[in-house]
C-alpha cells in the first residue's frame, strides 16, 4: 500500500516527458499537369444549411473562386472560397512548399466566408483578409501567422457584429499597420469608409478617421510579386502563373467545379417478418380471444306528455 503513491508520481512525471501527440495529417492535393479539383464532400447539413434544391437526378454544382496569390520565399499560398452559384459556402486557403507540386490546406474552412488579399511582411510573419458573406459582407477579420504559414490565427476586425469588407491593409513592420473598411450598403448614404490603425499585429484595431468618400492608404510603391491568378476558359480552371521574364508560366491550376451536392441514398427498411403464433396442440385450448368491449348502458325510455 504504501508503494502506490510513488508508483503514481513516477507514472505522472513519465506521462509528462512523453512528447504531445503529433497533429492530423492534412490531406495533400498533388498536382499531376492537369487542373486539379478542391476536394470538397458536401453534406446533408451543407444541402439545408445553404437552401440548395438538389436531388440525385439533378446535383447542385459546388464552384471554386480563386482570389489572390502570393509567395513568401519558396512558398505559395492562395484564396479563395467555394461557393454554390447563388450563396458562399466555404473559404479556402492552398499553401504549397514545393512551388506547385503539392498543396495542402494549412487553416480550416470558414463557412460563409471568403478570403481574400494576402501579404507577407517577411519570410515569418504574414496576413490574409477575409470577411464573412451573406446578404452584404461582414464581420472583416484578418487570419495571421509568424511561422511562415504554418499555423494561422483568426482576429477579428470589430469586436461585435457589423457589415463592412476589408478593402485594402498594409503592415509597415510586425506590429504597425492600417486598414480600411468599406461599409457601403446599397441605396443608403452617408459615412460609409473607415481608417484603422493597430499597434499590435492586427490583434487589434482602433479608428482613425471616418469618410463619406472612398479613402485609399498611402502606400510605398509596391514591387511586382512575379505571381497571379489567371482564369482560363479552355480549361475552365483558375491558373497560377509565375513571370518568366516577358512570359508567364502556368505552375498549377485548379479546377472552377470543384464538386456537386446531392441528398444521400438512404436504403429503404427491410419488411419487418412477424412469425405466426405456433398451432395449439390436439386436446388443449387455442388462445383465449380479447374479450369483447363492453357495450353502453342502454338509455332509459322517454315518455312522451300526452297532447291535451
Amino acid at each position: 500500500m504504501r508503494w502506490q503513491p510513488l508508483l503514481a508520481l513516477i507514472a505522472l512525471t513519465v506521462a509528462a516527458q512523453e512528447p504531445p501527440a503529433p497533429p492530423p495529417a492534412r490531406p495533400v492535393i498533388g498536382n499531376l499537369g492537369k487542373p486539379m479539383p478542391v476536394p470538397f464532400a458536401c453534406s446533408e447539413e451543407d444541402i439545408q444549411l445553404f437552401g440548395m434544391t438538389c436531388t440525385a437526378q439533378d446535383p447542385c454544382p459546388v464552384y471554386f473562386q480563386a482570389s489572390h496569390v502570393e509567395a513568401a520565399g519558396a512558398k505559395l499560398f492562395l484564396t479563395g472560397n467555394l461557393h454554390n452559384g447563388a450563396t458562399t459556402m466555404y473559404s479556402i486557403l492552398l499553401a504549397s512548399e514545393d512551388e506547385g507540386k503539392t498543396w495542402i490546406e494549412p487553416h480550416e474552412r470558414i463557412r460563409s466566408a471568403g478570403l481574400d488579399q494576402v501579404r507577407f511582411l517577411d519570410f515569418e510573419t504574414g496576413w490574409i483578409s477575409g470577411q464573412t458573406l451573406l446578404a452584404f459582407p461582414r464581420d472583416p477579420f484578418l487570419l495571421t501567422t509568424t511561422d511562415g504559414g504554418k499555423n494561422w490565427r483568426l482576429r477579428p476586425v470589430f469586436s461585435e457584429t457589423k457589415i463592412g469588407s476589408v478593402e485594402q491593409f498594409w503592415f509597415e513592420s510586425r506590429s504597425q499597420g492600417q486598414l480600411l473598411i468599406d461599409r457601403t450598403i446599397l441605396g443608403e448614404t452617408g459615412a460609409r469608409y473607415e481608417l484603422y490603425e493597430t499597434t499590435t499585429g492586427g490583434e487589434t484595431w482602433m479608428v482613425r478617421e471616418v469618410s463619406a468618400r472612398a479613402l485609399r492608404l498611402k502606400l510605398p510603391p509596391e514591387e511586382q510579386s512575379g505571381w497571379r491568378v489567371r482564369a482560363d476558359g479552355a480549361t475552365k480552371a483558375h491558373r497560377i502563373e509565375r513571370r518568366q521574364g516577358e512570359r508567364w508560366q502556368t505552375v498549377a491550376s485548379f479546377l472552377v467545379r470543384a464538386s456537386e451536392c446531392k441528398p444521400e441514398d438512404k436504403p429503404l427498411p427491410e419488411p419487418v417478418e412477424t412469425e405466426p403464433p405456433p398451432p395449439a396442440k390436439p386436446g388443449t385450448a387455442g388462445p383465449k380471444p380479447e374479450p369483447a368491449p363492453p357495450k353502453p348502458p342502454a338509455k332509459p325510455p322517454t315518455l312522451k306528455k300526452k297532447s291535451a
